[in-house]
């Protein structure tokens, strides 16, 4: 069995993952395929990302490939969370990850519209509410959440919960709604009415969206089709990697690994990882490299297993307790530390682990080439970690 060692995937991270400045791609798109998908909870996250993995790329151009070209497409997907998928890659989603998605939410709306005495049957309010958004959408061409609940009367329904807890308060039920559609794939996040680092996205069909409404793979080919591109970006992973990262069972991991062919290989601390058939040659490491990559980029939040690239130690400074990813500082591909912003929107390195001077240099060049991409933007972050936190710059 051939043995894949933490440096050789450190290597394979460097290169496939266009961190290493001379493996750097040429456009959005190419950063998106290269990832499998990118994070986009956060906003920022998406257009940071591409700028780790791309020379010269403006925000602008993230945004033609999201809002104009639409080759590129917002798609809540796995562990119910909202990602940029390459437009080849939707209809694997659907079928599969987006789907388990939508039956969950499918299951919790009715459950809660009876639970706090919006209507009676759960069900029956659901679904139609959900006719009647697209119904209007039909019509009415892309519209903010706001106005949807606004004008759909459907939609109305509102519910008080958990008010000793800061998470508690009231809240709409009808935001519901467009999640399950939109991960049903009926509906689809379409311009941004806001700046590229904020989300306020405009809803509408996704057939208007896309010229077409994409038609889901049966689950077992979406799952699959999914899991051959993260072995290509993530590979070697463990079952459990695979299983984390798609929010799926262990068994539909396994399913998805045998489909693709998928080669048993060793790692170090006696686990073993799955490779494509025809990835099992050895990768050579590139020289030392430095990036700044924000909160949830993809490479971060690519395996559940991660102590070959963050000491485990580090995880409660660079990781909320939620396990979500602050901003990082990577050398040679390994995590020491974050990146923060002053008022003047300068980015500045803030480190959790000793680095020789080479890397502080090199960490520095990429807070200076960032400085410049950002060009006076302030970012800010719902997921900051303890080390972005305390390195706050005055």
């Amino acid at each position: 069995m051939r043995h894949i060692d933490d440096t050789e995937r450190r290597s394979r991270l460097a290169i496939r993952h266009a961190l290493h400045p001379a493996h750097r791609l040429a456009d959005p798109v190419a950063a998106t395929r290269a990832m499998t998908v990118l994070h986009a909870t956060e906003p920022s996250t998406v257009h940071l990302a591409v700028h780790a993995r791309t020379e010269g790329v403006a925000p602008d151009a993230v945004d033609h490939a999201l809002y104009e070209d639409r080759s590129l497409v917002k798609q809540l997907a796995m562990r119910r969370t909202l990602f940029v998928f390459p437009r080849d890659l939707l209809p694997a989603a659907l079928g599969s990850a987006s789907a388990r998605t939508a039956a969950e939410q499918r299951r919790v709306i009715a459950r809660d519209v009876e639970k706090y005495a919006v209507a009676d049957d759960g069900a029956a309010w659901r679904d139609a509410a959900a006719s009647a958004v697209l119904a209007h959408l039909a019509t009415s061409g892309p519209l903010p959440a706001r106005e949807i609940r606004e004008q759909v009367p459907e939609m109305a329904g509102r519910f008080t919960t958990d008010l000793d807890k800061k998470y508690g308060g009231t809240f709409q039920i009808g935001p519901r709604v467009l999640t399950m559609l939109g991960a049903e794939g009926r509906i689809v996040r379409a311009h941004n009415a806001g700046h590229w680092r904020i989300g306020r996205p405009t809803w509408t069909l996704m057939e208007s969206w896309l010229g077409e409404r994409p038609t889901p793979l049966p689950a077992d080919d979406g799952y699959a089709a999914i899991v051959r591109r993260w072995l290509a970006t993530f590979g070697p992973g463990t079952v459990e990697d695979v299983q984390w990262w798609l929010g799926s069972t262990k068994a539909a991991a396994r399913a998805a690994l045998a489909a693709v062919g998928a080669v048993e290989v060793s790692l170090d601390g006696g686990q073993v990882g799955w490779v494509l058939p025809e990835d099992e040659a050895p990768v050579a490491a590139p020289e030392p490299w430095a990036a700044l990559l924000p909160t949830l980029d993809p490479t971060t939040m690519g395996w559940k297993g991660r102590s070959f690239y963050l000491d485990p130690d580090d995880t409660p400074y660079l990781f909320d307790t939620n396990g979500n990813a602050g901003n990082t500082a990577w050398w040679d591909g390994r995590i020491v530390g974050a990146w923060v912003q002053d008022d003047d929107g300068v980015v500045k390195v803030v480190l959790h682990r000793d680095v020789s001077t080479v890397a502080r240099s090199a960490l520095d060049a990429e807070a200076a080439r960032l400085t410049a991409w950002l060009d006076g933007v302030r970012i800010s972050n719902v997921y900051s970690s303890l080390v972005m936190k305390q390195g706050r710059l005055p």
